[in-house]
């Protein structure tokens, strides 16, 4: 997560995800710290996520510290959402079936 705001010094904060417990703070920093978790993020493929509220948030947790339980929905979100961009799921998961299926729409006039 990335802090992109232009007040004060650009913050980033890393989690480590084992989808076994919550994820935790693997790595947290302001101004070239900050730009070198991007930096390695980017470089190994992590999606970024920007949330200044988020990462000031998560920003005053030690290293190591579990997410608060307040913030799992939100988290659960952004985990979501990078494991969909890198086309994976957890372990276990099933899509739903689709109970709406796209049908095809007949391009013949209705007369």
């Amino acid at each position: 997560m990335t802090d992109f705001d232009q007040q004060g010094p650009r913050q980033a904060v890393a989690l480590s995800y084992d989808e076994k417990t919550a994820p935790v703070i693997s790595a947290t920093g302001s101004g070239d710290l900050a730009e070198e978790i991007i930096r390695i993020a980017r470089e190994n493929g992590v999606p970024l996520y920007e949330n200044p509220e988020l990462v000031r948030a998560l920003s005053t947790l030690e290293l190591g510290d579990e997410i608060p339980e307040i913030l799992y929905q939100i988290i659960a979100e952004v985990v979501a959402f990078a494991f969909y961009l890198q086309g994976k799921a957890p372990a276990g998961f099933t899509p739903p079936e689709d109970e709406h299926p796209i049908q095809e729409i007949s391009p013949k006039p209705p007369f």
